[in-house]
């Protein structure tokens, strides 16, 4: 009898729901927008996860009945307090098997680390960084940015490049190409128009421009690449933080390196780099370069007392090949 196993990585932007057989190929793929509850709240978490999971489902052509393991990786799933919530939400699918939910900065860690020990550090629209070691011990850091003094995802770089703007405009510094950047991203008539519009909240700054100052930090701009140097070294202390937590930090720990953000390149993991293997010498750095989803789908085949790691591979490729 063939065996499915369900995996959902839900994030503050978009959710990807997966269903993978026995043999590691992804049957279904479903996508759904923001699931994190913090901003739309639990009714939407239910929401997104319906949507995502009856597409997944569908498309892999089987009923709810025969997943055999679940797991979810959920923005928002902070707390101890936040368990029940949760679970009350993903329980309006209606599945009946063993089932595990977790913060979504664990399926990177799951999906890139040999045997899912190690640390994962996320940078995508604010940070994350979750751990774990052989002896099951975990590691974390809050995971809700600024207010804690936790810096690396595109929210806090735009911010950052938002204060160098200023800075050249009141003369503090040179001038630098983001301004331009900052004034197109919003439509600003000048600096004056954008810092009004900025403190009057009639101009958002989108997380999307922190791909734009990592170009103009490869193109040679000082303030990006200050920018940049510092989100790297921000992101890498949340992995020397967390390795420490696990005990890790004189092993060869895997990092791994799973978001957006790092697809800036060298501008962002040379100085995350330096700064970890100041601390961890032994550290291995690893790009996720398979989707975070195939992790919850691991987590979901743990709960079935299924080993997926020998099958890890080819659901990181069918994954792939599903969403293109």
């Amino acid at each position: 009898m063939p065996h499915y196993f369900l995996g959902a990585d839900v994030g503050s932007t978009k959710t990807h729901v997966v269903i993978a057989d026995g043999i590691g190929r992804v049957l279904g793929l479903g996508e759904g927008g923001a699931g994190n509850p913090d901003n739309v709240g639990y009714e939407g978490l239910s929401r997104t996860l319906e949507i995502a999971t009856r597409s997944a489902v569908q498309q892999a052509g089987i009923a709810i009945e025969q997943i055999a393991g679940a797991g979810f990786g959920i923005a928002g799933y902070d707390f101890p307090s936040d368990r029940k919530p949760h679970l009350e939400a993903i329980a309006t699918l209606g599945l009946s098997c063993p089932m595990e939910v977790v913060n979504d900065g664990v399926n990177g860690l799951l999906a890139g680390a040999t045997r899912g020990f190690g640390v994962n550090v996320t940078a995508g629209t604010s940070n994350n960084c979750r751990g774990r070691n052989r002896q099951g011990k975990e590691g974390r850091i809050v995971g809700n940015g600024p207010l804690f003094g936790e810096y690396g995802g595109a929210m806090e770089i735009v911010q950052r490049g938002l204060q160098m703007v200023n800075h050249a405009w009141i003369k503090r510094r040179p001038a630098t190409a983001l301004t331009r950047v900052y004034l197109k991203a919003v439509g600003a008539r000048d600096e004056l128009d954008l810092m009004e519009g900025l403190s009057s909240e009639r101009y958002q700054l989108p997380t999307a421009a922190a791909a734009q100052v990592s170009e103009a930090a490869r193109a040679g701009d000082g303030a990006a690449e200050e920018v940049m140097r510092w989100a790297g070294e921000e992101l890498g202390w949340l992995a020397v933080s967390v390795a420490r937590q696990i005990e890790m930090e004189n092993e060869e720990v895997e990092i791994i390196q799973s978001g957006s953000v790092f697809e800036a390149g060298q501008v962002i993991t040379g100085p995350m780099a330096e700064i970890v293997l100041r601390h961890c010498p032994r550290a291995k750095l690893i790009r996720l370069h398979g989707p975070p989803v195939v992790g919850a789908v691991l987590l979901g085949m743990e709960q079935a007392d299924f080993d997926g790691y020998a099958v890890r591979e080819l659901m990181s490729r069918t994954a792939i090949e599903a969403g293109e």
